[in-house]
């Protein structure tokens, strides 16, 4: 009878409770396991990163070879207008010239020199052997030897190489 008249077990109505507690406790636990690996990782990275910024502008600077400016294309208009004797006939080249430096300064000094450096083109081309120029190694080797023309002249008056290449952007033999 004991039984009937007692009072509900206490134990029985606490273990659901104790269970739902359980599994927030859980729940929080890995909540703060997740924010401390991702708050250790953030700041792991971050000075890492200070140091690896820090570290090559401190450690590179005395020894790090010239960084490679990016290319400037100045192109030369009007374009070149030859006429050759070949074979009996009259032949016409018009060439289109792009100068490639790296150096923005020495550039806009060479242009100073523009009318000397057309002219030395304009004799240069006008001195080529219009059959060679038929062929790819012909128009190569024409580019080159403006290239060394053009160097020369940028030495002689700008103390520097200035032009690093001599580009065609249009060839025409007719």
């Amino acid at each position: 009878m004991a039984k009937k008249g007692a009072a509900p077990n206490p134990v029985g109505n606490d273990q659901p409770a104790g269970k739902f507690k359980l599994i927030i406790l859980i729940v929080i636990a890995v909540l703060v396991a997740m924010a401390l690996s991702i708050g250790g990782t953030w700041f792991y990275l971050s000075k890492k990163g200070d140091a690896a910024e820090a570290s090559p502008a401190e450690s590179t600077a005395p020894t790090a070879a010239p960084i490679k400016q990016p290319a400037i294309y100045e192109e030369l208009a009007p374009a070149f207008v030859v006429n050759f004797n070949h074979e009996g006939r009259a032949r016409y080249m018009q060439v289109s010239v792009a100068l490639m430096a790296r150096d923005k300064a020495a550039l806009d000094a060479l242009k100073v020199h523009m009318p000397v450096l057309r002219n030395r083109l304009v004799m240069l081309f006008g001195n080529a052997d219009f059959g060679a120029l038929m062929s790819a190694p012909g128009k190569e080797l024409l580019r080159q030897q403006a290239t060394v023309s053009v160097q020369e002249l940028a030495q002689k008056e700008t103390g520097k190489v200035t032009v690093e290449q001599v580009l065609f952007t249009n060839f025409v033999l007719q």
